[in-house]
């Protein structure tokens, strides 16, 4: 991914990698895409020294006649030519996330891949349909932010979300066009393939993080013989059977990572909590903020700051934020309120992007009948994550519901035949990409998958140190896969 979502207010953040998985027929073979076009790049990138370009795309791929797109791609070609030996695309994740800015830009960009890829692989990647460059879905800002509560308390409640919903679909589609019904990740593979193609590329050499794993794992469905090399880093499993086995492997990877910042606070000085009941003190403060007695901090924001900081980690940052938070005086704060400063003098935008909704809710069948099933789900949620209920898994539920059904690109099994290796890499403790998760894939893909432990936390495992980058270097260089069970310390 590994994007750390910017919500517009708490809710329409999404997922860096969730799943749910029905029963469907293999993926079909896709039909011959049209010749690409050549490629006209023109230099960009913070240094001047990547190229970006436009390839002119068939919105719905099953009729490559009809409306088109133009999607937004980046290359930075490899430092030594001379032992260049092709092009890796990069799989962004989110949904959300722009591949473009992670070619483009030096710090928080290119720096994500090591020297030795660098020098080695032209380094392309693109914004995904209805994202970023990618005709954007956009949206009326006022249907965006803020979007309605997850904390459902009745049949009325629910019913507010599904209208919200339909009216926000309703009003999305009409601003953005075809592309936002056709935002599924299936219809990105084809994109990726068509990149393969327009760069004369006879195989695909792909690093997918978080959510661009999934688009990973579709390529190697739909074309298992065009793959070299394949690293899916944070794995989504697309596996799963409905909401409830959504949420429980979701939410019990978010609650162990807060299980693992509490056992970090009990065993460093460096925690600004250390000494104390961690666990009570978050469960006050999330309290507090309920009642309206955190400044500017709703219950719901104060949860996505601890899941977000799980990803790093950033426990440190984390602790001194709640040890503040922790000293604020109930009586001297005044209630939260949501909506933008009453001293802004700034006009409210009147539209505003969403890059998340159209691209999950597509990939995503996870209907919920009624308020009653939706508290049973809570109610269980809340057993699986005491301290992380709410955190992204339900947000993504909730932006969901009412989606109309079967969605475009429904759960699955996966079913590769005559792919090329795949290497997978995890964190043990990573929470939005379970360990659980790549575990699960891994079967699916049998011999075709060996999956790399990482034994520390965080989502996204790469740049953990010398042992996680040096063996995926080295499975992208040379095609040597490490052996299975093979697993590197926590840096």
């Amino acid at each position: 991914m590994l994007r750390k979502h910017r919500p517009a207010a708490w809710g329409a953040v999404a997922v860096a990698g969730l799943a749910l998985a029905g029963t469907v027929a293999p993926v079909a073979p896709a039909a011959a895409a049209p010749a690409p076009s050549p490629i006209t790049w023109t230099s960009c990138g913070d240094d001047g020294k990547a190229e970006c370009a436009t390839l002119r795309l068939p919105v719905d791929w099953t009729h490559p006649e009809g409306p088109t797109f133009g999607l937004a791609i980046a290359r930075r070609k490899a430092t030594d030519q001379q032992s260049r030996i092709g092009t890796l695309v990069f799989g962004p994740g989110g949904p959300g996330d722009s591949g473009v800015q992670r070619v483009t830009r030096l710090q928080g960009g290119i720096d994500r891949f090591g020297e030795r890829i660098r020098q080695r692989f032209d380094i392309v990647s693109f914004d995904p349909r209805g994202i970023g460059g990618s005709n954007p879905v956009t949206c009326d800002a006022a249907l965006l932010n803020p979007p309605p509560s997850p904390q459902m308390t009745s049949e009325e409640d629910f019913e507010k979300t599904l209208d919200h919903n339909e009216r926000l679909r309703n009003d999305c589609r009409s601003r953005t066009g075809p592309i936002y019904d056709h935002a599924d990740t299936l219809s990105t593979v084809r994109d990726v393939d068509a990149i393969r193609a327009a760069l004369g590329e006879t195989q695909l050499t792909f690093h997918g993080s978080s959510y661009g794993t999934l688009l990973g794992e579709m390529y190697a469905e739909t074309y298992p013989k065009r793959i070299r090399a394949m690293v899916l880093e944070s794995v989504v499993d697309h596996s799963q059977r409905d909401a409830k086995s959504f949420l429980n492997t979701n939410l019990t990877a978010a609650q162990d990572s807060f299980d693992q910042f509490v056992a970090w606070c009990a065993k460093n000085k460096e925690c600004a909590l250390y000494g104390q009941d961690v666990r009570a003190i978050w469960r006050d403060l999330r309290a507090r903020a309920a009642r309206g007695e955190l400044p500017g901090t709703p219950e719901l924001a104060l949860v996505q700051t601890a899941y977000k900081a799980f990803y790093g980690p950033d426990w440190a940052k984390l602790a001194q934020k709640l040890a503040d938070l922790n000293k604020t005086s109930p009586n001297k704060t005044s209630p939260n309120t949501s909506g933008p400063s009453a001293t802004s003098t700034s006009p409210a935008p009147t539209t505003a992007t969403d890059s998340f909704t159209a691209q999950f809710c597509s990939d995503w069948g996870l209907p919920v009948r009624n308020y009653d099933e939706y508290a049973r789900l809570m109610r269980r949620a809340a057993k699986v994550a005491p301290d992380m209920t709410y955190s992204r898994p339900v947000l993504a539920l909730s932006s969901c519901l009412g989606w109309p059904q079967p969605v475009r690109n429904p759960q699955h099994k996966l079913r590769v035949r005559g792919s090329a290796p795949i290497l997978l890499a995890n964190a043990v403790h990573d929470p939005a990409s379970s360990y659980a998760w790549a575990t699960n894939v891994a079967r699916q893909l049998g011999r075709t998958g060996t999956l790399l432990t990482y034994e520390g936390a965080g989502h996204g495992s790469y740049n953990r140190g010398p042992c996680m980058q040096d063996t995926i270097d080295r499975y992208l260089i040379s095609l040597e896969r490490p052996a299975q069970g093979t697993r590197c310390p926590a840096a």
